[in-house]
Order: structure tokens, then C-alpha cells, then sequence
């Protein structure tokens, strides 16, 4: 398993579009990813889930992964989310 703390770093911070773009970046990989702001953690597949989270731009993620691609849905996640 690997986590990670990710800073958001979206100009428009994660509204309806980046957040459906961010499901389908971790729908990508095989892992389970999980993606946990302050006292909530839900499945960063779920597009329902991942709304129920508000996120803002410049808050701090945690973001983890389990399987055999946890290495690399890690670093697409953070590439995601840090604007790049």
C-alpha cells in the first residue's frame, strides 16, 4: 500500500468536470484507490463519493492505493491534482 498527502493545486479548484476528469484518472488503474479529506474517505472511482468530499483548491489530500500498480496511481493522482 502506499499513501501519499497531495496538495490540490487546480485553478478552479475541483468543481463537476475535474472531479469526473479525476474518477477517470483513477479509473485508470487496476488499484484500489481511496482519496481522504479531513474525516471523510471514499473511493476515488466513485464519482458520487468523490463530490461528497467539496474539495478546494490549495487543501491537502491524502491518497492511497493498494495493488499491483499503487506505484504509478499514486503519481497519476498527484499529477492530476497538482495542475500539471
Amino acid at each position: 500500500m502506499v499513501v501519499k498527502d497531495i496538495l490540490v493545486n487546480l485553478e478552479h479548484g475541483l468543481e463537476a468536470r475535474p472531479i469526473a476528469l479525476l474518477v477517470q484518472e483513477a479509473s485508470k488503474y487496476d488499484s484500489k484507490i481511496y482519496i481522504q479529506s479531513k474525516d471523510r474517505r471514499v473511493n476515488a472511482k466513485s464519482i458520487m463519493g468523490m463530490m461528497t468530499l467539496a474539495l478546494d483548491n490549495g487543501e491537502t489530500l491524502e491518497v492511497s492505493a493498494d495493488g499491483d500498480d499503487e506505484q504509478v496511481a499514486v503519481k497519476g493522482i498527484e499529477h492530476f491534482l497538482s495542475g500539471k
